[in-house]
């Protein structure tokens, strides 16, 4: 089933992107581009915000992908309030659109708590991923997010040392199971200190997303028939 929230996927493209493709792969080329060129900015634009708010992750994302999405910097409840997130056949690994601004506050509660930050980033991370507060670049924009958190905490992910399928099964994990520590166990060896702003840039540039619980597909899976 084509991924068509707005119903014009055959005149605008996927997700009405500002080349109109359809092909996802070549979606998945420009949003690496896109995210590649913002990505700088967006680390210095949080950088320099005294407390991460909601709106800090919106902007994130409009500064990501403003050049690829009309709607970037909006979230599910302004873009698709009815529409349930779904990954396979499930629908309770991420919350509905009208909870998404609770349950990233909530995590960013968690992570200004420098000291519980350094302690649980996988808790924190799983927060953040099952809010899941966009259609697309969920991944990458919490990623950035996080990873300003983590330095606000003196603390650093060594994210490409993790691999892909332990990553997912352990925040699948950490989802169905919050504060558990799933999470946070699988990243202790992956923990450093906190690293300069390149160093964290040239790491971030080398991700390929981690949305919702996937950590190199940011390809959403949206059920459009299940409304509520």
């Amino acid at each position: 089933m084509t991924f068509d929230v707005f119903g014009d996927f055959e005149t605008r493209g996927y997700l009405r992107n500002s080349e109109g493709l359809k092909d996802l792969a070549e979606v998945k080329r420009l949003e690496h581009r896109v995210f590649l060129k913002n990505l700088v900015r967006a680390v210095e634009y949080l950088e320099h915000v005294e407390t991460v708010t909601y709106q800090d992750v919106l902007r994130t994302h409009k500064i990501l992908f403003q050049d690829m999405y009309p709607w970037a910097g909006q979230d599910r409840q302004d873009t698709a309030p009815e529409i349930a997130v779904m990954r396979g056949d499930r629908t309770d690994l991420f919350v509905h659109p009208r909870f998404t601004q609770n349950a990233v506050l909530y995590a960013l509660k968690l992570g200004h708590d420098r000291a519980y930050m350094a302690a649980h980033p996988g808790e924190v991370m799983g927060h953040l991923a099952h809010a899941h507060p966009f259609l697309e670049g969920n991944g990458r924009v919490l990623t950035v997010v996080h990873n300003e958190l983590a330095r606000r905490a003196g603390i650093s992910i060594e994210w490409m040392k993790t691999t892909k399928n332990a990553y997912l099964e352990a925040l699948t994990r950490e989802i169905e199971r919050p504060g558990a520590g799933e999470l946070d166990t699988y990243l202790r060896p992956f923990v450093g200190p906190a690293v300069k702003r390149e160093v964290a840039v040239a790491t971030l540039s080398t991700l390929r997303g981690l949305a919702g619980i996937t950590p190199n597909d940011d390809r959403s899976d949206i059920d459009d028939e299940r409304k509520s």
